[in-house]
């Protein structure tokens, strides 16, 4: 298994998007950054804790590859949204 953390605006959208994929085995939300240990999402989506919202994705990559994974979060992506 491989795995990648993407961080693409909304993880409710990454996730979604990328966990039923053939060969995604598992897409978890969570939060990279910041400086407050265990923020609420209320917290980090009030912007004021320096966190961002991403998705780890753990796949087989002889099932599926990364740019094939990348191909899809690149759509679903939204490049003004900061977290």
């Amino acid at each position: 298994m491989e795995e990648i953390v993407l961080g693409g605006g909304c993880f409710w959208c990454i996730e979604g998007g990328i966990s039923g994929l053939r060969g995604v085995e598992s897409a978890t939300s969570g939060y990279s950054g910041g400086h407050v240990s265990n923020p609420s999402y209320e917290q980090v989506c009030g912007k004021k804790t320096g966190h961002a919202e991403v998705v780890k994705v753990v796949y087989d990559p002889q099932k599926i590859d990364l740019r094939s994974i990348l191909r899809v979060f690149f759509t679903l992506h939204d490049p003004t949204q900061v977290d």
